[in-house]
C-alpha cells in the first residue's frame, strides 16, 4: 500500500498505525512527481514533443534526460499497484483482493474515457479519445483480478513470460478491418478503434506487458508478509533489482531481442549512453522494463532503509495517487487555458516553456499547492472510513 509518517526513529519500510508502508508510498510519490515534470512538458513543451522512442539527432539532450526519467513512472507505479493488491489480499483475502481490484479496475477505465480525456481534451466525446496509463492501469487491474485464481508460482513464471516474451510478437501487425485488430490494438499494437459518435480511441497504452508488471508486482508482495524480516526483504528487493538491471546491460548490449530499436555508438560517451537507454514505451520493450524495474526495486530497498522522517514528502503524495492525477490534470488545463485567456500564448496560441529546465521549475512550483491538497486528503482518509476514499 503506502504509507503515513511513522515515528522518527522508524525506517520507512516499517508499517505506520494504518498499517501503510512507507516505503512503498514514498517510491510511489516520486513517480508521481517525476510524472508532473513529464507533463508540464505535455503542456507548456508543445513546440518540442519528442517521439518514442526519441530522434537523438534532433532532440536536445536536457529534454532527452528529462523525457527519460519519466520512464520510471507507469512500470514502477503499476508494480506498486499490483504490490498493494497482495498487500490488500494479506489482510482480506484473495477474494475480497479480487473484486477490489475489479471494481477499482473498472472505476479507471471509466475515469480515462471522462474526467482524464476532459482534463487533455477539453471534451467528453473529443475526436480522438486517448486510453493512456490509467486506462492500462484499469485494464491491468481486472486482468489480475482474474489471474489470482493461479498459484503463485505459476503467475510469477506467466508474468515473467509475458514481460520478457511479449517482444516475439512484435512481427505481428493487424490492420483496420482485419478480424481481431480491436483486440490486437488493446493488447500489443498502438492503434485507432472506431467509437459510436464517430471519434476514435487512440490506445496509446497497449496493455498485454503491463499485465505481466502487476502480476509480478502481486508475486513480490510476499516478501512484504508478517513473515519476512525487513534485512532478509531489504536483501531480496536489492538482489532482485540489480539482477534486472545486469539482465538488461547484456541484453542491450548484444543489441538483438528485447529492443525493436538498436543502439549505436555516437560521437561521445554521452551520446552512446543515450543511445543505449534510448527504449520503446509504447508497447515497454523487455528491455525497457528491464532497467526500469530494476531502477525501482533498487529504489524501494533504499528507501527501506532510509528514516521515516526524510521521506514525509513523499509519503505525502504516494498516499493519495488517485487524487494527485486527477488534481494535477485539472491544475495544469486551468494553468494553461488561463495563460491563453490573458495573451500570454506565443505566436502559434500554444505556450511554451523557455527551456527543459523550466520544465522543472514550473512543477517544483506546482508541487507545493499539490502536497498541501494531498496531505488534506490523507488526513481525510486516516479519519474518515467512508469506503470511496480508498479509490483515491
Amino acid at each position: 500500500m503506502g504509507g503515513h509518517p511513522a515515528t522518527p526513529a522508524a525506517s520507512a519500510g516499517a508499517p505506520a498505525a494504518s498499517g501503510r508502508i512507507g516505503s512503498i508510498d514514498a517510491l510511489r510519490g516520486l513517480v508521481m512527481v517525476l510524472m508532473l515534470v513529464d507533463h508540464v512538458r505535455e503542456f507548456f513543451y508543445l513546440h518540442a514533443q519528442v517521439r518514442d522512442p526519441m530522434d537523438l539527432a534532433a532532440t536536445p539532450t536536457d529534454l532527452v534526460l528529462t523525457r527519460a526519467a519519466s520512464h520510471l513512472c507507469a512500470p514502477v507505479f503499476i508494480l506498486l499497484t499490483g504490490l498493494s493488491a497482495s498487500l490488500y489480499g494479506q489482510r482480506h483475502g484473495k477474494r475480497e483482493a479480487a473484486a477490489f481490484l475489479l471494481k477499482r479496475g473498472l472505476l479507471l477505465i471509466l475515469l480515462e474515457a471522462t474526467l482524464v480525456n476532459l482534463a487533455w481534451t477539453r471534451s467528453l466525446f473529443p475526436p480522438i479519445l486517448y486510453l493512456q496509463v490509467i486506462w492500462a492501469i484499469g485494464l491491468s487491474m481486472v486482468a489480475l483480478a482474474g489471474l489470482l485464481a493461479l498459484p503463485r508460482t505459476l503467475l510469477a513464471g506467466l508474468a515473467l513470460l509475458i514481460m520478457l516474451g511479449h517482444n516475439l510478437l512484435d512481427g505481428l501487425v493487424l490492420h483496420t478491418g482485419e478480424p481481431g485488430y480491436v483486440l490486437w490494438s488493446i493488447l500489443h499494437q498502438r492503434g485507432m478503434i472506431g467509437l459510436p459518435w464517430g471519434g476514435v480511441a487512440r490506445t496509446s497504452y497497449p496493455v498485454l506487458p503491463w499485465i505481466g508488471v502487476i502480476a509480478a508486482g502481486y508475486v513480490l508482495g510476499s516478501l512484504f508478509s508478517d513473515g519476512v524480516r525487513p534485512e532478509r526483504r531489504q536483501r531480496s528487493l536489492a538482489a532482485l533489482g540489480l539482477s534486472a538491471l545486469c539482465a538488461f546491460l547484456i541484453l542491450r548490449a548484444v543489441n538483438g531481442y528485447g529492443e525493436p530499436v538498436p543502439w549505436q555508438p555516437g560521437l561521445g560517451p554521452l551520446a552512446t549512453m543515450l543511445s543505449f537507454i534510448n527504449l520503446t514505451k509504447y508497447p515497454p520493450s523487455a528491455d525497457f522494463l528491464l532497467l526500469t524495474l530494476g531502477l525501482g526495486l533498487c529504489l524501494l530497498a533504499l528507501f527501506e532503509r532510509v528514516p521515516a522522517r526524510m521521506l514525509v514528502w513523499l509519503r505525502v503524495f504516494g498516499g493519495a495517487p488517485m487524487f494527485f492525477y486527477l488534481l494535477h490534470l485539472a491544475l495544469l488545463r486551468l494553468l494553461h487555458d488561463g495563460a491563453q485567456a490573458f495573451g500570454l500564448a506565443g505566436a502559434s496560441g500554444r505556450i511554451e516553456a523557455g527551456s527543459p529546465a523550466d520544465l522543472w521549475l514550473i512543477a517544483a512550483g506546482l508541487s507545493m499547492p499539490l502536497w498541501l491538497a494531498c496531505r488534506w486528503m490523507v488526513a481525510l482518509k486516516r479519519r474518515t472510513p467512508a469506503p470511496v476514499l480508498r479509490y483515491l
